[in-house]
């Protein structure tokens, strides 16, 4: 498959250049160099082995051709690995080379320090998305545009408050992404270290601090939370980016109007149409946020695995696992140009406010005539007022000044402020100062 055509476009260039094979393959050999270190520091190796083996193996060459043409046999990549190695070593080395170790407990490990950097990098774009969300909230903390339910104009908001959804919803899979622990694997054969007793918990526990991971209470060959953890946490990171991507790419709509994706040469250009600005940006986002949904859901189906050694399930996890995290980090690297980047037109939400002739307004008009008119009464000459205002382009607050059942009745002062969008934002700037308290707080 070409994935430089069909799958890298939606993933971070730079997350994908270090995952690569040779990245694994280098993973894989820190976790058995590491391995033969601590053994060595429990008197299981004989002093100077974990040594001579590094020198022997860290700078040779491993074929990842030829490892990528033994999975097929062994099932994977660890099986081909370990024997390729071990075959580099001086024959009084091989025999310690892989001790006590099974094929999960070097592909796990490796996936793991392989996602350490990544979930670096997310952590580091999510905080440059915070920081452009705030600079827009606190541009537009005052900002009227129409808010819309089931796609139509409902009533006023402010753009600020509508960011600082975006910056919660992001920040929310932030912290729960940041929380996810990622634990060395090693187990052995059946989980339990067999022939080894109790320095296999030893040797997990040294393992995991020689190469920075999280220590697991047990091996989790079949406990597969750990990945279940980082799969759906990455998916809400990937649910907040697309939620983003939705709205942008909605108010970006030539009848709307309201924003636009940041301008760069050649961004957004059609093959056809010259006039075209296609929000290329969010289809990048939302794009990989949709194979985002589909890895997780390979993820969750694979929680449950049987006895000790799953088939087939844990199989299935790898690909699907890496490549969310690089879509994900694709996906925020759009993100925060987008948020940086973002260009708002405040004219085109008044503009836009004022599409229906004032309709949007009805509501709090007909609150204010309630009390003279009568509900049903007050809810009709307010449609009417607005339908009128619409069909003869006259503002919807002279309309309603004129209507026969208002003329005298109602305060000029209060007739007005009814019909300001402007005075009819309810808690908006107090949502945005909230949400503000709320994301500086870690």
């Amino acid at each position: 498959m070409p994935s430089a055509f069909l799958k890298h476009p939606f993933m971070s260039q730079r997350a994908v250049a270090e995952c690569d094979d040779d990245a694994m393959v280098r993973a894989m050999l820190a976790f058995e160099l590491a391995l033969a270190e601590v053994q060595e520091a429990s008197g299981a190796v004989p002093d100077g082995i974990s040594q001579q083996m590094r020198e022997q193996l860290e700078h040779a060459h491993l074929s990842v051709s030829e490892i990528a043409d033994g999975i097929a046999s062994g099932g994977n990549v660890a099986i081909p690995f370990v024997k390729q190695s071990r075959a580099l070593l001086a024959n009084d080395l091989k025999r310690y080379w892989h001790q006590g170790a099974t094929s999960q407990d070097v592909v796990d490990s490796a996936l793991m320090l392989l996602l350490k950097p990544r979930l670096a990098a997310l952590d580091e774009l999510l905080l440059r998305c915070r920081s452009a969300a705030l600079k827009l909230m606190d541009t537009h903390i005052d900002t009227p545009m129409v808010g819309r339910t089931l796609m139509q104009q409902a009533l006023p908001i402010t753009f600020g408050v509508k960011v600082a959804h975006w910056a919660i919803g992001l920040e929310q899979a932030r912290r729960r992404l940041s929380a996810v622990e990622l634990p060395v694997q090693f187990g052995g054969a059946v989980g339990v270290h067999s022939g080894w007793d109790n320095l296999g918990l030893e040797w997990m526990d040294a393992l995991a601090e020689r190469l920075g991971l999280a220590v697991p209470v047990l091996p989790w060959h079949t406990d597969r939370y750990p990945i279940h953890a980082l799969g759906t946490a990455l998916d809400a990171v990937a649910g907040a980016a697309e939620k983003i991507a939705l709205d942008v790419s909605l108010l970006t709509q030539t009848e709307v109007g309201e924003v636009a994706e940041p301008s760069a040469p050649g961004m957004g250009e059609s093959s056809s149409m010259p006039h075209k600005r296609n929000p290329v940006r969010s289809a990048l986002i939302r794009g990989a946020a949709r194979q985002v949904h589909g890895h997780t859901s390979v993820l969750i189906n694979a929680a449950a695995q049987p006895l000790e050694r799953g088939l087939g399930e844990w199989h299935a996890e790898w690909a699907p696992l890496m490549e969310s995290a690089l879509l994900v980090e694709g996906a925020l690297e759009q993100v925060a140009v987008l948020l940086e980047g973002l260009e708002v037109y405040p004219d085109n939400m008044w503009r836009n406010l004022a599409a229906t002739g004032g309709g949007i307004m009805a509501e709090p008009v007909a609150r204010l005539l309630a009390p003279t008119l009568g509900v049903e009464k007050a809810k009709a000459v307010s449609a009417e007022a607005a339908e009128t205002s619409r069909r003869e382009a006259r503002p919807y607050s002279e309309v309603l000044a004129e209507h026969s059942d208002v003329k005298g009745t109602v305060d000029p002062d209060a007739l007005s402020n009814a019909c300001d969008p402007a005075l009819y934002l309810g808690s908006s700037a107090a949502q945005v100062t909230r949400a503000k308290k709320w994301l500086a707080a870690q």
